[in-house]
């Protein structure tokens, strides 16, 4: 994605960033845009995820969410923290979207919910959570990290017992910066020598807080999905934006022969793993359940960019301006033609479920079914 722009660091974040075409009473549908890194970075208010665009093309609400993250959101420690609090600061947004948008020439009504990567992973949790009934109507998940499950108490308790071992001390009596260290030191020490393992250690855990165990979230899951539309898909190489430059791997391409054909298997069967394959099965779960699911595949590879159609890549193309992307190593030689044909197209499509739960394409998409698991592949 490139370095975003500068924001100071603190937990004074439970912000809304909201962009509208009129503070009336126009009653336009609403987007509320969960932002994605690892439960560990981001923020609503970076201009990436600017919603000017589709505010302007479209005549919609966009709110983009800042939420607590890494440590600060998501350790569960008896005596410390329940866990899920930036899950909690997730709905209290939606929440505040009921209660408040109105006033910025939204409905109430009308809300959809989206996001990519772990944002996308937040809808997944919405879309079975209980405490989140009547708070959306329609949702799109982004390269869902899907194959993470709800999370474990067990998984979450040992990464509590790694991070307060690193820390050496009581994270309520400790400055930040502290905890941060050492949130990143075990960062490190977490993603193996190789530098392969990419599974975040502070992640949503079922069972805590607004999030119900596994069971109950299925139930509902179930129960709440004839009511939905939903999109869900993922790019053509979700996983070089986490191997492309792994030095392990790069020096594997330059064997003679089979090295580089050897990373790109290692690459494509993580990729496969962790988000296309239980990404379909989470729309077929959907579509079981009654609710009308459309599916796609982002394809769209920069000509001179190492990632290919890498995670992330479908944001330039939704979100902030181009002035905001034209850093962005993903996007290396990038024609603007083609950014600015696809992004018109797929924008359209978006807005259109939006606000009918149709996406509207110039080629067809039908939904998804088991019988025939339609997939739309964006390319120019």
């Amino acid at each position: 994605m490139g370095v975003p722009e500068p924001h100071e660091q603190g937990e004074d974040c439970l912000n809304l960033t909201i962009t509208t075409p009129g503070v009336d009473d126009r009653s336009r549908p609403v987007l509320v845009w969960f932002h994605g890194g690892a439960w560990v970075s981001g923020a609503g208010s970076w201009k990436f995820y600017g919603g000017h665009r589709l505010a302007r093309e479209g005549d919609v609400v966009v709110v983009s969410v800042s939420y607590r993250l890494g440590v600060l959101g998501y350790l569960r420690a008896p005596g410390i923290s329940e866990g899920n609090l930036g899950l909690a600061d997730q709905l209290a947004a939606l929440r505040w979207v009921r209660e408040n948008i109105s006033a910025f020439g939204g409905d109430p009504d009308a809300v959809t919910v989206a996001g990519q990567s772990a944002g996308a992973h937040t809808v997944q949790c919405l879309l079975g959570m209980p405490d989140a009934e009547g708070l959306f109507r329609r949702a799109v998940v982004q390269s869902s990290p899907a194959a993470l499950g709800l999370g474990s108490a067990r998984s979450a308790r040992k990464a509590a017992e790694r991070f307060l071992t690193r820390l050496g001390a009581d994270p309520r009596t400790v400055p930040v910066a502290d905890v941060l260290d050492a949130q990143t030191a075990l960062a490190r020490e977490a993603a193996g020598r190789l530098g392969l393992r990419a599974v975040p250690l502070f992640r949503p855990v079922a069972g805590v807080g607004p999030l119900p165990d596994a069971a109950r979230w299925a139930a509902c899951l179930a129960g709440r999905a004839p009511g939905l539309d939903v999109i869900i898909g993922t790019t053509g190489r979700e996983m070089s934006a986490f191997y492309a430059l792994n030095p392990m791997l790069r020096r594997l391409r330059r064997i003679p022969a089979l090295g580089a054909a050897t990373a790109d298997a290692v690459e494509r069967v993580a990729g496969t793993a962790l988000f296309d394959r239980p990404s379909r099965r989470l729309a077929a779960r959907l579509t079981e359940a009654g609710a009308r699911v459309w599916t796609y595949r982002f394809d769209y590879a920069a000509p001179a960019s190492l990632f290919g159609a890498t995670h992330c890549i479908e944001l330039p193309f939704l979100f902030g301006t181009d002035a905001d992307w034209t850093t962005a190593p993903m996007l290396a030689g990038a024609d603007p033609h083609d950014i600015d044909t696809l992004g018109r197209a797929l924008r359209t499509a978006w807005l259109s479920f939006i606000r009918t739960g149709t996406p509207s394409t110039d080629t067809p998409w039908p939904p998804f079914t088991a019988a025939a698991p339609a997939v739309r592949h964006w390319h120019p």
